[in-house]
């Protein structure tokens, strides 16, 4: 939490959300001087339903009304657009999965909306995300929040020591429904207002949809273990691994090809060949394929600076994972590469692989490949 002891001047991203809105509300009962930020990060189609910049602004003006401290509609739709999404794109048509949401933080919110803070005079920011920052002999750690149900350390973890030495995150010490309690008690207006979710310049609107507008579909084979075609799909791009719907292929009659269940068992993508543009499939939630002991990632940024020494540590290779022991083989500024005695399922390019001693966000990378299958 924040020093009582020192008033700062703390600028605020106010979401539209119940998460923001606390933090403001503790922040300004600590008897700092807060100033709330409404964040627009995209601007394509404001006045579509899915779409719900216009109504989360409301939302937060009616929040800062409420606390009383004033609020700023910044418009970072530009950088949005060149620093994330161009990103985004690049990765899906490559045949990544990757996760906007990180370098959104990294790119927009502790890098864009921190400069701006600090124009605006402000010696910290803060914002609704469960996490904690603790400081130990002048460096900056970057702790899971205290709820492990809504921990956000993970998509955090591209936090440098500088953004962190500026960074403030209230609810990380708090309960969700301790936060929610808070809001009721002050009477905010978006006090149970339902917690956002999915990806921010896409809202609830079907994801291939939306995926359409950007990548030119190419369908190819859908191959089973044995290479047998089972049908046809629509794009590589539109496809991640351990996905089970919308595959658009049933059963198969042939026992002989089953591995980890029978005939009518669920079909999960396993792998994805670029170069022959074919969607590889596989029928059990544990077949082989979809287990690694391995992996190897890239573009790799550390919370201290440097990378941690090799050794035991725990790992989460997607968000809604429970922390993986693993050893860190070897790091570098550039890469890494882990090894977990236990299976991951699923292991996908693109997404982030995040490494743990403990409580502690070490930091991670982009995971590139598999380099090993189980089995």
């Amino acid at each position: 939490m924040a020093n009582n002891n020192s008033k700062q001047r703390v600028v605020v991203g106010l979401s539209g959300g119940v998460d923001s809105a606390v933090t403001a509300h503790l922040l300004k009962q600590q008897g700092h001087e807060v100033v709330g930020i409404f964040m627009k990060n995209w601007e394509d189609d404001d006045n579509s339903e899915y779409c719900s910049s216009n109504i989360d602004f409301v939302d937060a003006a009616a929040v800062a009304d409420v606390i009383g401290i004033e609020i700023e509609h910044v418009n970072f739709a530009a950088e949005y657009k060149d620093r994330v999404f161009a990103e985004f794109l690049r990765e899906y048509q490559a045949g990544r999965t990757p996760n906007p949401d990180i370098l959104c933080n990294a790119e927009i919110k502790f890098k864009a909306f921190l400069d701006h803070a600090v124009r605006l005079g402000a010696e910290k920011i803060a914002t609704g995300h469960y996490a904690r920052v603790r400081e130990v002999d002048g460096q900056f750690q970057l702790l899971k929040g205290l709820d492990p149900a809504k921990d956000q350390s993970y998509f955090l973890h591209r936090l440098n020591q500088a953004q962190l030495s500026k960074t403030l995150f209230p609810v990380g010490e708090l309960h969700k429904t301790e936060v929610r309690r808070i809001a009721a008690d002050m009477q905010l207006p978006n006090a149970t207002k339902k917690d956002s979710t999915g990806i921010c310049f896409i809202g609830e609107r079907p994801f291939r949809d939306f995926l359409n507008r950007y990548i030119a579909k190419e369908p190819g084979p859908i191959k089973d273990e044995k290479g047998r075609v089972l049908g046809q799909h629509v794009g590589l791009s539109f496809y991640t691994l351990g996905q089970r719907q919308g595959l658009g292929i049933g059963g198969i009659k042939d026992k002989g090809a089953q591995r980890g269940g029978g005939e009518h068992a669920p079909w999960f993508v396993a792998r994805k060949d670029m170069a022959r543009n074919t969607l590889w499939v596989v029928q059990g939630h544990d077949h082989p394929w979809l287990q690694s002991h391995t992996l190897a990632a890239d573009d790799a940024s550390w919370v201290a600076g440097h990378a941690p020494t090799p050794g035991r540590y725990a790992a989460k290779s997607r968000y809604r994972q429970a922390d993986a022991a693993c050893t860190l083989d070897a790091a570098s500024p550039s890469g890494f590469a882990l090894q977990f005695p236990d299976a991951q399922w699923a292991v996908t390019p693109g997404q982030s692989a995040v490494l743990y001693d403990g409580d502690v966000c070490l930091g991670g990378g982009v995971i590139r490949a598999q380099t090993e299958t189980a089995g």
